[in-house]
């Protein structure tokens, strides 16, 4: 059995082997890595490793089945999720495990990252990641070429704490990290961003593993937040060890050659029916394995904006 399984649901994702590099080079304990390719093989392909194992699944299933499917191909103790266009912590691993209990699910701080870079091939002005530029702002250029950074952007992060609102729309919570109770090494999160999470993979099975029935993706953090929660269990952002997560900035379609800002699309009827599935999953108390009421959860985090008068 391996400590950890880090299960990466990817699909038109042209950073894969850059994220499985990083987390290679600093991971500290026995862990794998088990990237999904979601109907689709990468360019640059996916370096040959012993410590890393390949799903090929022909016709896309999203990637809520994609995780699901490499937890299932897991035998390790803990698994993590993370987007494959991430980079981690030294010594992640060894930093989750140590403080993870069996009903908790955790969340690194987490950091934008910066990935790379636009550099004029003319007089070498860097434009920061995004659309490819059309001209050079300096020389007036229009020959370019990516740089890659691939670490935390300066003044991003960390954050530690987030919510959802009273339609159950993850909503960043900076004023929460103002609150005395977010203040430790250890900090109790009513929600999640959800590129990131960490579990004791017994954990994950026994509370269902990832609901496909929201569709591909959508949701995802407020789903994870209310199972880790209302199952009478804890979510907790750890200050010990830190992620970072790639926002998209631009349209890369065309740019890479088939890149895309979101690997996963989704349209905005998919969107509303996610939305709308997990509004009456939590807000009518219909999950089978909770113990607790959604009521229950936002008065623990009270005063919740959107849910308690006078919050902020």
């Amino acid at each position: 059995m391996r400590d950890l399984s880090v299960i990466i649901p990817a699909r038109n994702e042209m950073f894969l082997q850059a994220t499985i590099e990083n987390i290679l080079e600093n991971r500290e304990a026995d862990t794998e890595i088990i990237a999904m390719l979601d109907g689709y093989w990468p360019e640059p392909p996916v370096c040959d490793d012993d410590r890393v194992t390949i799903i090929h699944v022909t016709e896309p299933i999203g990637q809520r089945a994609a995780t699901n499917m490499g937890v299932r191909a897991s035998r390790a103790k803990y698994i993590m999720k993370i987007d494959a266009h991430c980079a981690v912590d030294k010594g992640f691993d060894i930093k989750l495990m140590q403080d993870c209990q069996p009903d908790w699910t955790m969340v690194p701080m987490l950091y934008n990252l910066h990935a790379f870079d636009w550099k004029c091939k003319g007089c070498g002005n860097r434009t920061y990641q995004g659309t490819l530029p059309q001209i050079c702002a300096k020389c007036k250029a229009t020959q370019f070429e990516m740089v890659m950074v691939w670490k935390p952007r300066p003044g991003k992060g960390p954050y530690v704490a987030w919510r959802f609102d009273s339609q159950m729309m993850f909503r960043q919570w900076r004023k929460y990290h103002k609150r005395p109770e977010a203040q430790g090494r250890l900090v109790e999160t009513m929600s999640f961003a959800g590129p990131c999470f960490f579990m004791e993979r017994k954990r994950y099975k026994r509370l269902g593993g990832c609901d496909e029935r929201h569709g591909s993706w959508g949701q995802f953090g407020t789903e994870w937040a209310c199972k880790s929660w209302l199952s009478g269990g804890k979510l907790i952002t750890t200050r010990k060890t830190w992620f970072a997560h790639m926002f998209r900035t631009g349209n890369f379609k065309g740019a890479f050659g088939g890149g895309s800002s979101f690997p996963y699309p989704i349209s905005g009827h998919a969107q509303e029916k996610a939305q709308k599935y997990s509004r009456d999953l939590w807000l009518n108390d219909k999950w089978p394995k909770a113990v607790h009421p959604l009521s229950w959860l936002v008065d623990r985090f009270e005063p919740v904006p959107d849910w308690h008068e006078g919050a902020k």
